[in-house]
C-alpha cells in the first residue's frame, strides 16, 4: 500500500462510488494506490503488477 490509513481517511470521500448495483468491484483505495504506483514508477497501465486490480479496471473506475 502506498497510502497510509491516515492519508486515505483524508481523501476517501472524494472517491465515493457512483455504482448503483451495490459494492464496486475494486477497492477505490487500491485503485488510487495503482495510480500512485504508475505515476511514481512510470509503469504503463497494462504492466501494473498483479497486487492491483486488472489494468482494464483502473482507467474505467478511475473516472469516479
Amino acid at each position: 500500500m502506498y497510502l497510509t490509513d491516515k492519508q486515505w481517511e483524508l481523501i476517501k470521500d472524494y472517491f465515493r462510488s457512483n455504482n448503483r448495483r451495490g459494492n464496486p468491484k475494486h477497492s477505490k483505495r487500491l485503485l488510487v494506490d495503482a495510480v500512485i504506483y504508475m505515476a511514481t514508477t512510470g509503469c504503463q497501465w497494462r504492466r501494473i503488477p498483479s497486487e492491483f486490480p486488472p489494468w482494464r479496471a483502473s482507467p474505467n473506475e478511475g473516472r469516479a
